[in-house]
């Protein structure tokens, strides 16, 4: 029985991830992420959604915060703007929608 709840968790944990990367890059706006995405983001973005592998549990709350903590820490370096970072937390939160929708199908 416990073998098979961590399955589901892993299973629904790499729908998440797998959700969230199709939506960053291959979405409606996929084309126009791609266009626009700087190095630096993609950085960001893959470390979420590394971070996100490690999550045993994927829900709002925990993703907002990984996405938080993560943005703090770039926004810390000091080679991006608060406002590119701002952006771009926002669009990462945004992206919760689609992932959760992936998760529940």
């Amino acid at each position: 029985m416990e073998k098979s709840k961590k399955m589901i968790g892993a299973g629904i944990a790499l729908a998440a991830i797998a959700a969230a990367a199709t939506y960053f890059l291959a979405g409606k706006r996929g084309k126009e992420n791609r266009e626009k995405i700087a190095a630096w983001t993609l950085k960001v973005k893959g470390e979420v959604l590394t971070k996100m592998k490690e999550m045993k549990e994927v829900n709002k709350e925990a993703y907002y915060a990984l996405v938080d903590d993560v943005s703090e820490r770039y926004g810390r370096v000091g080679k991006v703007s608060a406002e590119e970072m701002k952006i771009l937390t926002k669009d990462l939160k945004n992206a919760w929608a689609h992932i959760s929708k992936e998760i529940k199908a």
